[in-house]
């Protein structure tokens, strides 16, 4: 990281590739498959980061920059769960990783003291531009490991055979 960058945009830029890899030997049925109703599937988690990618995060990210202490209401992630169901993983992903490219490029032209603009988040109280990218840090990894539990428990786990019973896995 330079000196004078944000923090936390290598392992925002990382995220699609590590994705990508824990996917590598998923099928569109795996991608559909749910562990439960009320769990997503890996399809509508990228659908979830494809969306949070855009109507979140580069929101936020260009009313930090352009507005006096801008104000942002928490974030909901069942309120667009409809949005998620019927996603069509591939295209999902290629939305995300096009926008995060985006997103991540945009981010390393800033200078690193755009971090401490400043922002009220209506739940968590007043926050800096370098608090929201930790926290879409922590967003991008929760969601990694979803995917990699749904992956080890959709692809992998019958595969071990007895060996697996030793995995609790929560998908």
């Amino acid at each position: 990281m330079k000196e004078t960058e944000l923090p936390c945009l290598d392992l925002l830029a990382a995220t699609p590739e590590i994705l990508r890899g824990l996917m590598c030997e998923v099928s569109g049925e795996d991608a559909r498959w749910k562990p439960a109703p009320d769990r997503f599937s890996i399809a509508e988690v990228l659908a979830h980061l494809s969306h949070s990618e855009g109507h979140c995060y580069r929101m936020r990210l260009d009313r930090f920059l352009s507005e006096d202490r801008p104000e942002f209401e928490p974030d909901d992630a069942q309120f667009h769960l409809d949005l998620y169901r019927d996603a069509d993983p591939e295209d999902e992903f290629d939305h995300f990783e096009e926008q995060r490219e985006t997103n991540v490029e945009y981010l390393r032209s800033l200078p690193g003291e755009a971090g401490d603009r400043l922002a009220l988040h209506r739940e968590a109280g007043p926050i800096t531009l370098s608090q929201m990218l930790h926290e879409w840090a922590l967003h991008d990894l929760g969601h990694v490991r979803q995917v990699a539990e749904l992956v080890r428990a959709r692809k992998y786990l019958a595969g071990a055979g007895a060996m697996g019973q030793a995995y609790q896995l929560k998908p």
